[in-house]
């Protein structure tokens, strides 16, 4: 159960970076540089947060042999 529930948070933090890259986008080709560099620092740190919930879930919900 917890290996489920972990890896619908990392799944919901890979979908706000998603939306992320997309508003990142969207300020680049508007000419907003700042908008665009500020949305992609943003996305790159969800990103890296739902990865790396996504790997933590993972290794830390595997049976452990005795």
């Amino acid at each position: 159960m917890s290996r489920i529930l972990g890896m619908m948070a990392g799944a919901g933090i890979l979908v706000l970076a998603l939306f992320a890259w997309f508003d990142s986008a969207a300020g680049w080709s508007d000419g907003h540089s700042d908008i665009g560099f500020w949305w992609t620092v943003i996305a790159t740190f969800l990103t890296i947060a739902g990865v790396g919930t996504v790997i933590g879930t993972w290794l830390h919900t595997q049976p452990i042999d005795d």
